[in-house]
């Protein structure tokens, strides 16, 4: 049986920041659109401000959905799952905030990630204030083993210059698939 939660405590922190990926849930407004359910991770990517404020690094990629999506309305989910130890799926439902990198507050928010793999790549910081935390047993969860993160994509990002990387906001990240605005 699932549980909502006051917060993100101790125990709730704790296995957060313990896992390795993560998955992100948007949607458009009304009921027309593409919900977009997206894989997150690198470790360090993700951090716990508060009982109520989380905040990942997003990198440059192909698409661009939870941006236009958050941009548009501001829901998002966030979902951890336990792979390994005993099962456990956490979920975070709250409003999102886009700080892009030519954003004033941008470097301050990405301050607070010091493990985080090379920031080079990273298009903006997606801040999340939760309204909303519940738990679930994750018995229908596989057990699976961590390797480690790839490599590609900091590797990819490292090539390109800033100049090379905004270039690629405004020319293959400025629309959602559904003709929602993003980046300009």
């Amino acid at each position: 049986m699932g549980r909502l939660h006051a917060g993100i405590d101790g125990r709730l922190r704790e296995f957060i920041e313990a896992q390795p990926m993560f998955f992100v849930a948007t949607a458009p407004s009304g009921g027309d659109g593409h919900v977009n359910v997206s894989p997150k991770g690198m470790r360090g990517a993700f951090v716990v401000f508060g009982e109520h404020q989380v905040g990942y690094l997003d990198y440059h990629g192909s698409g661009v959905e939870t941006v236009a999506h958050l941009r548009d309305n501001g829901r998002i989910t966030v979902m951890f799952c336990a792979f390994d130890g005993p099962p456990l799926v956490v979920r975070l439902h709250g409003v999102g905030t886009v700080v892009p990198v030519d954003d004033r507050r941008f470097a301050a928010l990405a301050g607070a990630f010091g493990d985080a793999p090379d920031q080079h790549g990273v298009r903006a910081v997606i801040v999340v204030d939760v309204q909303r935390v519940s738990d679930s047993c994750g018995y229908g969860v596989p057990l699976m083993d961590y390797r480690g993160d790839r490599d590609l994509l900091v590797r990819a990002h490292s090539r390109r210059t800033a100049e090379d990387l905004a270039e690629y906001r405004a020319t293959r990240n400025a629309a959602s698939i559904d003709d929602l605005p993003a980046f300009s």
